[in-house]
């Protein structure tokens, strides 16, 4: 796995755990998140109260592809998580990433996918 694949890997895990720390580390400061059929959050301020409301108690996460390309990337999966009625539920989801750079990249922008999985 490309360094980029293990950082990748690294951020997304860290959304599962709630370790919001790691994950306001390695996003720039106009950070731009599509949530495609929902909102789109601009800005690092706004990042972060978003990843602050989806906290919640660890929640189990299966990657299947990490693809990387100069400086974009996609992941793909499913993760477990509490649905909108507060039920444990199993959504399939597609990150695909545009990173700062080359050289200890960070995230500069999200276009994120997800179905609830019936």
């Amino acid at each position: 796995m490309t360094e980029k694949g293990k950082f990748l890997k690294k951020f997304n895990e860290a959304f599962a755990q709630g370790d919001i720390s790691f994950i306001l580390e390695n996003v720039t400061e106009d950070i731009k998140w599509t949530m495609f059929g929902d909102k789109t959050i601009n800005g690092l301020e706004a990042f972060k109260k978003e990843i602050e409301s989806m906290v919640q108690s660890e929640s189990g996460l299966e990657l299947d592809e990490i693809i990387t390309h100069g400086n974009t990337a996609a992941v793909n999966g499913i993760i477990e998580a509490l649905d909108q009625n507060g039920k444990p539920s199993k959504f399939a989801f597609c990150d695909v990433y545009t990173l700062s750079g080359f050289k200890n990249p960070k995230i500069k922008e999200m276009k994120s996918y997800v179905t609830k999985i019936k």
